[in-house]
């Protein structure tokens, strides 16, 4: 056995009820109980059960089990002094019950001072704590010297097979949260190889179309603006127009999206900030930003995003030259997205009489795949938008 072996203490996680079922635990506590309750009884029989030896046991029975409740605190938390001050202050309470002929009270808390030692304390103070235990215990019961030396014996084998069982309890422990770790490790590695792959494709694919659509339409609109002025020739550089801003947006867009997959992705203030001001709905709007700020999950950011988008989209459609106010709230477990404009009722009632509505229905199912809730609807001075998902 090695040096370090004494000085070492067991595990939190064996020291814990981490990885024990309910019923071991129900059994654990169930002994427990009786072993209070038959202590207190006998106890009190020695003393004849009036009223007096029942306060006193009881008195003596909740002093253990508070200082029994802060030794386990003491040393679940690795500390070794004040552990060993309340396993002192354990046997002084065993003493003293026994100096006023309180036997079996006093064999009680010495066995369990002994076994607790053994169980939870680096084995360099265990041994000395349950030597003085067991000693103790030895000098009261000296009815039978074989008897004492066997329970003796007993007890510190006992002790010692709890600390191995709770030390592999510890070890598997451990070993189930690195095998956790490991596979959460290996699915994140998977989901990022993935993720890229989807962007390669996006980008050789869309990417590149779009581009490809940008310099077309950008000759067209030049070859157009040659031709003589008329009112189809204006028409037509209009929709060309149209279109190349168009392609343009879903560029700027094919490209946010790739940096999300790829984890490239700016922080969501600034990309409210960059759609407000760059792309805004025509009419006054801002960016009010609550809370303290932190990195968003990917999801969580793609949602605030995405639903920012198409509020602000609609905006654009249904109430153009309305005042836009944009809310973002970092809350303790979730952000809040808010999105209200001061265009009345006008844009539920287009989006009722155009057949639209499929993106708030997009926004809502975005949302609730999370486990968030999307609200949407029109209100005394507008409509809003109310996002929460979980961050």
């Amino acid at each position: 056995m090695t040096t370090d072996v004494w000085f070492t203490w067991p595990s939190r996680e064996a020291l814990s009820h981490e990885g024990l079922s309910r019923a071991r635990l129900g059994i654990m506590w169930g002994v427990r109980g009786l072993l209070l309750g038959g202590m207190l009884w006998t106890a009190i029989s020695e003393k004849g059960r009036d009223g007096w030896a029942w306060a006193v046991g009881v008195a003596m029975v909740l002093v253990m089990v508070v200082l029994t409740r802060a030794f386990w605190r003491q040393t679940l938390a690795h500390r070794l002094w004040p552990s060993l001050g309340l396993l002192a202050l354990l046997m002084a309470s065993a003493l003293t019950a026994q100096r006023t002929d309180w036997d079996v009270f006093a064999i009680v808390v010495w066995c369990g001072c002994a076994l607790s030692a053994l169980e939870r304390l680096p084995l360099g103070a265990a041994v000395p704590c349950t030597l003085v235990a067991l000693g103790a215990y030895a000098v009261v019961n000296t009815d039978n010297w074989l008897t004492t030396a066997l329970t003796t014996g007993g007890l510190g084998l006992a002790g010692y097979v709890l600390r191995l069982d709770a030390e592999a309890r510890g070890s598997a422990q451990r070993l189930l949260a690195q095998e956790r770790a490991a596979r959460a490790a290996e699915a994140e590695s998977a989901a990022l190889a993935e993720r890229a792959r989807i962007a390669r494709e996006i980008h050789d694919v869309l990417a590149h179309s779009l581009s490809a659509q940008l310099v077309h339409l950008e000759a067209a609109r030049l070859m157009i603006e040659r031709e003589p002025a008329g009112e189809f020739r204006d028409r037509i550089l209009e929709r060309v127009v149209a279109a190349r801003s168009m392609a343009r947006d879903g560029l700027a867009e094919t490209r946010q999206a790739l940096s999300a997959l790829r984890g490239e992705i700016t922080p969501v203030e600034e990309f409210l900030h960059t759609l407000v001001d760059g792309g805004g709905p025509g009419g006054p709007a801002g960016v009010e930003v609550a809370g303290e700020r932190r990195p968003l999950p990917a999801e969580a950011s793609q949602a605030v995003r995405r639903v920012a988008q198409e509020a602000l989209t609609n905006v654009r459609k249904h109430a153009p030259g309305a005042a836009v106010a944009v809310r973002l709230e970092y809350l303790p477990d979730e952000v809040a997205l808010e999105v209200r404009d001061s265009g009345g009722g006008r844009i539920a009632d287009e989006l009722a009489v155009s057949g639209s509505g499929y993106g708030l229905l997009g926004m809502r199912e975005r949302a609730e795949l999370l486990g968030g809730t999307l609200e949407a609807g029109p209100e005394e001075e507008g409509f809003v938008v109310r996002l929460r998902v979980p961050a």
